[in-house]
């Protein structure tokens, strides 16, 4: 154990279970029906309400090889292209293989999936990065919402227990060092509140995102990095956590806006919208063989280069000619939304910039969902299984949760068959550098740090001034407060991902996919066709290594081997 946790009362009540699932997007809450049909006694875990995570905001789909003429070898080319040669290729075969099959349980599960009023075949669109149609979608842009309603429908009627508004704090563990359950503030009064503890054989990390570790991003309050964090705590490798995806278009709401910032879905221009600076100039077009789709890192820096040479804050999504009608019944949400900004994409040009958007590193697991730390899965957004590489190709998120959500269902309930109960939880041993950050104000100048010295464009200065400021926040933090509560929680988990992500970048010393270096403006395949692997040493520095190739070694310890390169604190 690494004896590192969040400073916080000891727990003040407790429940059993086979399985604790963190979190209650469509990873989550797949592998909760999954374990539960197999007879497994499950407790799902959410900070807020059940369907108040990242995948109720998804707009565009889920991507499959559903279409006629499409197989899921060309979607694998199409992902690996994404991926800039970091994907594991093993992984994304497995994605692409087993999802169309995924989302037929989907379907079967209740989501309801908009079809032709004719066949009744699922209608299919494109995405960045795709050569055929083959996203999914439902409510015409409202997908995520549709999945979250028929997931959450399917948990309550099974009956599974959840537990919503909980801040997961910490990983409890036997005396063997294996997963035993987790540490979680309820917020408000009830049956429970306060600290308490799930007792459980194995734990699954489905906590979404770190979006909020920057400025402005598409992710809703929620995503601050809690499973990343916990996980780096409890001695688990995190991977590929330099390659934060900035979404392309989302809706630009002046220079000073903070927070959750509306996404203008790719599928807008996946049904021919076109981007545009102020003088209507289409500046994708020449740049990339797929133009405004080419994928989101190309498009992203597309826009950021346009920007620089206009002196512009933003540019255009221009989708006037789609007409009232076409906006009203294939992107009702998006025209909501802007609408409530005053902007009328029916009538004007929508105002776009990229923002932080979907990290494609995480906790590192292998194809079972397995982390380093026995017993601790990852599923979703907050694990890093390989499949996206250095960039996440267009709706392959929500259907990597469902894969591999089975995936980690299946290995669960067999390893639950053949161990007994839980061991004995033995509450992880604080360190005497037990610190923790004094909320809002915290959160906030991480953010600003971050935004300014780790978004879009990177450099070895911008970088090497954003690790001193954490450093120095770091340093600051009291060393226990008298009464800490969510938002200190939170600030902390922020941080904490904020140091690896900053570490993994300014060690990264090459532009690849999602992770742009000014300084180091060109793909090196010669030193960088690898990964990057972060602890957290028990003296809470970091330690740093590459993998010797793009392959993952096994999660199962094992010596070091001529492969890999010595580790170094960063």
């Amino acid at each position: 154990m690494t004896g590192i946790r969040l400073h916080a009362p000891k727990p003040g009540w407790s429940v059993d279970a086979d399985v604790v699932v963190v979190g209650s997007g469509v990873a989550g809450l797949t592998v909760a029906l999954r374990c539960a049909a197999a007879g497994a006694k499950v407790t799902v875990v959410t900070k807020a309400l059940l369907d108040d995570g990242s995948t109720r905001w998804a707009q565009g789909g889920i991507a499959a090889a559903l279409g006629e003429g499409d197989t899921p070898g060309q979607h694998l080319d199409d992902t690996l292209v994404a991926g800039a040669g970091l994907c594991d290729e093993e992984a994304v075969r497995t994605l692409v293989t087993e999802g169309p099959d995924a989302v037929r349980r989907l379907i079967a599960t209740g989501a309801q999936f908009d079809t032709d009023a004719g066949t009744g075949a699922i209608l299919l669109t494109r995405e960045g990065g795709h050569h055929r149609r083959r996203i999914a979608h439902a409510g015409g842009d409202a997908t995520g919402a549709e999945i979250s309603r028929a997931l959450v429908e399917a948990v309550r009627a099974a009956g599974i227990e959840t537990i919503e508004h909980a801040l997961v704090l910490d990983l409890l563990k036997d005396a063997d060092g294996r997963a035993a359950g987790v540490t979680l503030h309820v917020m408000g009064e009830g049956e429970r509140d306060g600290v308490g503890a799930v007792r459980a054989r194995a734990v699954v990390l489905a906590t979404g995102g770190m979006g909020q570790v920057f400025s402005a991003t598409t992710n809703p309050a929620v995503s601050t990095g809690d499973g990343v964090a916990l996980a780096l705590r409890a001695g688990a490798e995190v991977s590929d956590l330099e390659f934060v995806q900035f979404h392309p278009t989302v809706l630009w709401l002046g220079p000073d806006a903070e927070g959750q910032q509306p996404l203008v879905s790719e599928a807008v221009r996946g049904e021919g919208a076109h981007l545009v600076d102020a003088d209507g100039h289409r500046f994708m077009v020449g740049a990339h063989e797929l133009a405004e789709l080419a994928p989101r890192d190309i498009v992203a820096k597309g826009i950021m280069r346009r920007m620089q040479e206009r002196g512009a804050r933003h540019m255009y999504l221009d989708a006037r000619h789609f007409g009232a009608e076409m906006w009203e019944h294939r992107f009702p949400t998006i025209l909501a939304a802007c609408r409530a900004h005053g902007i009328d994409p029916v009538t004007e040009p929508i105002p776009v910039a990229p923002a932080a958007h979907y990290a494609s590193g995480g906790v590192r697991t292998d194809l079972l969902g397995r982390s380093t730390v026995p017993g601790l899965y990852a599923c979703g957004e907050v694990a890093c299984t390989g499949v996206h590489g250095a960039n996440r190709l267009a709706s392959n998120s929500l259907l990597e949760g469902l894969v591999f959500a089975e995936r980690i269902a299946a290995d669960v309930t067999a390893g639950l068959r053949e161990a007994g109960g839980p061991g004995e939880a033995l509450p992880p041993e604080a360190s005497a550098a037990g610190t923790v950050l004094a909320g809002p104000k915290a959160r906030l100048e991480i953010q600003r740090i971050m935004t300014e010295g780790a978004g879009v464009l990177r450099s070895r200065e911008s970088l090497e001034r954003a690790a001193a400021e954490l450093a120095r926040i770091d340093e600051d933090a009291a060393a226990a407060l008298e009464a800490p509560g969510t938002e200190s929680w939170e600030a902390t988990n922020l941080l904490l991902v904020a140091r690896v992500l900053v570490a993994a970048a300014l060690r990264r010393e090459e532009t690849r996919g999602c992770h742009w270096r000014e300084d180091r403006p060109d793909r090196d395949d010669t030193a960088w066709h690898r990964h990057l692997l972060v602890t957290l040493r028990p003296d809470r520095t970091l330690s740093v290594s590459t993998t010797g190739t793009a392959a993952f070694p096994s999660v199962t310890p094992a010596p070091p081997t001529t492969g890999a390169e010595p580790r170094s604190t960063t």
